[in-house]
């Protein structure tokens, strides 16, 4: 009997870590895409043209990213976990033609600074969401609300036109999410750490959803430290900034 037992904890712990490197892995995919697909249109120029002389093109991108997430999110439960992975790479490679504004904003060298930096912070707090045994629910929770509380700060700035705050914003920003990383992580551990849980379909589509979590964590941590870097073009710092901020309340 006690044999038994310790093989299935030994099993129960095999199929966690499996779930978790599925979680990382998912996300480091997207990321990658979303590099490559951003370089890609950087680069070409009539692409660019395309998006950047329409406006309702460029706005369509943002509320088809908005809609993804939010049918994602919604119908999780009732597709297959193949459909949900091919919408979550669709999301990555939509959110990779937005993002190459970026690289006309900024040079390489401070793109890939800002980016190890900000992929190194956010290391740091996933390993401590993971490891730690205190409960950051209420930690989560302040972070939630002060993301509320930017984004209703952003909107009126809008309007005002200040510089100072817009670049208070982006640093507050920085910090929230970087506890939101620590309390997604936690969250994620939580779902997939169950005595009996084994590889299923529900469980690789939790999965594929932290990993999207996580996503959504590093890229806005990114798009804040880089609107908090260089004064220049706040607009489109500022835009790019706005949406991950939404996406990332749709999707909690």
């Amino acid at each position: 009997m006690e044999t038994n037992n310790l093989v299935k904890t030994y099993a129960s712990k095999a199929v966690q870590s499996a779930l978790m490197r599925s979680v990382y892995t998912w996300m480091t995919l997207a990321l990658v895409i979303t590099g490559f697909v951003s370089m890609y249109v950087a680069k070409s120029y009539t692409l660019l043209s395309v998006i950047m002389q329409n406006s309702m093109a460029f706005w369509g991108l943002i509320i088809a990213e908005l809609g993804l997430v939010w049918y994602l999110s919604a119908r999780i439960n009732k597709m297959s976990f193949t459909t949900a992975t091919v919408l979550f790479i669709v999301y990555s490679i939509l959110n990779g033609v937005t993002l190459a504004f970026i690289f006309l904003i900024y040079t390489m060298s401070s793109i890939a600074t800002t980016f190890f930096v900000t992929a190194g912070t956010f290391g740091v707090m996933a390993l401590f969401g993971y490891v730690t045994k205190k409960d950051l629910t209420r930690i989560g929770n302040l972070c939630i609300m002060g993301v509320i509380g930017i984004i209703i700060a952003s909107v009126v700035n809008m309007f005002l036109h200040n510089s100072m705050m817009d670049l208070i914003i982006s640093c507050i920003g920085v910090l929230l999410f970087v506890g939101l990383t620590a309390y997604d992580s936690q969250k994620i551990k939580q779902l997939l750490t169950a005595d009996d849980i084994e590889v299923n379909e529900t469980t690789q589509k939790i999965a594929l959803m932290g990993a999207m979590t996580l996503y959504l964590d590093l890229s806005t941590c990114f798009c804040t430290c880089c609107a908090c870097s260089v004064t220049e073009s706040k607009r489109i710092s500022f835009l790019f900034e706005r949406k991950r901020l939404i996406l990332h309340k749709i999707l909690n």
